[in-house]
């Protein structure tokens, strides 16, 4: 049986320099890695609670107009999401020495333990905070089981 070692396709470049940097590469040529420009999407952070008669769900979605956000409720699963587009420029005299141009869309979608009823369900939206209170159909839960 032959033996397997590990090998990096960058452990000969390393080897000669100790303090290797990939990022110096790119130096000379006045550009970055692609993976350094590409932005990550913001994650829609959540808490869901639970009564007896509903669920509280709070999600973060900071600096997201209200009239962005979007919810939809189907049977037991809970979707929220936004799309936002923002333009930033600064001028000096007539010349546009800057502009930031972008657009995002994040979603989240996650399953409850009972179906909602989506006629009493509330939203309420507030300093980038979403509150959702969303009651629990009657006789539509799921039994829990014991363990033993």
């Amino acid at each position: 049986m032959a033996n397997i070692a590990r090998r990096s396709p960058l452990g000969e470049i390393a080897r000669f320099d100790p303090f290797y940097n990939i990022d110096d590469w790119f130096k000379g040529f006045g550009m970055r890695p692609f993976s350094m420009d590409v932005e990550t999407p913001h994650q829609i952070k959540i808490d869901v609670s639970e009564t007896d008669t509903a669920y509280k769900v709070r999600a973060e979605l900071p600096g997201v107009k209200k009239e962005d956000v979007k919810v939809q409720v189907e049977g037991n699963r809970v979707t929220i999401g936004y799309e936002t587009k923002q333009e930033k420029e600064e001028k000096e005299g007539e010349r546009v020495i800057y502009r930031e141009s972008g657009q995002g869309a994040s979603y989240r979608t996650f399953t409850l333990g009972s179906e909602v009823d989506e006629t009493k369900a509330e939203a309420k939206y507030e300093n980038g905070t979403l509150e959702l209170t969303l009651p629990k159909k009657e006789g539509k839960t799921a039994k829990r089981i014991e363990v033993k």
